[in-house]
């Protein structure tokens, strides 16, 4: 009685390409669901963005300004 080989099956997961709905709740309502999460968090959101602005703003200003400074 010696052993016998079983053969074993694999198991291969694929996507159809006629049903490739993976995740259809992430995008649905998308502009909803991030205003909801920007209202939710107002303060952490006027925390994270305002320097960036404030930034931004600053640097193009002063890009400006010195595009501007040999005219006068």
């Amino acid at each position: 009685m010696g052993k016998q080989p079983v053969r074993m099956k694999a198991v291969v997961y694929a996507l159809s390409p006629f049903q490739q709905k993976v995740m259809p709740g992430l995008w649905k309502d998308f502009t909803g669901k991030i205003a909801h999460k920007i209202t939710d968090n107002w303060i952490s959101t006027t925390l994270l963005l305002g320097p960036l602005v404030g930034t931004y703003s600053y640097v193009q200003w002063y890009q400006e300004k010195e595009k501007m400074e040999h005219r006068y």
